[in-house]
């Protein structure tokens, strides 16, 4: 069973850095691509950042390039997403997610199980 569990949410001030943890157990998770999503109140499930086993990355939205890195540590079986200069619209619900095939799709329904997700609040 691919269990997820993220970590690392909070509230942050606008130019505040957080570090989103995404923990993985029941396997082992640089076997899989792992994608972090967030999803806005009223807004569909975005594709923010994604690793697949080779180690190479994906970051989607134009928005947080530069600004947002994923890296994954094997030895603690979790992948991080590190979030600095967050600004008022990056608030969302951040999930991690496990794509068996590999692919780094920015679709969530090409994800095989989601963790239950973390609140980012970006307010001054």
């Amino acid at each position: 069973q691919l269990q997820l569990v993220e970590s690392g949410g909070g509230l942050v001030q606008p130019g505040g850095s957080l570090r989103l943890s995404c923990a993985a157990s029941g396997f082992t998770l640089d076997y899989y691509a792992i994608g972090w999503f967030r999803q806005a109140p009223g807004k569909e499930r975005e594709g923010v950042s994604c690793i697949r086993k080779s180690g190479s990355n994906e970051v989607y939205p134009g928005s947080v390039k530069g600004r947002f890195t994923i890296s994954r540590d094997n030895a603690k079986n979790t992948v991080y997403l590190q979030m600095n200069s967050l600004r008022l619209e990056d608030t969302a619900v951040y999930y991690c997610a496990v794509e068996v095939s590999d692919t780094c799709s920015r679709w969530p329904g090409r994800y095989d199980s989601w963790g239950q997700g973390t609140q980012v609040t970006v307010s001054s």
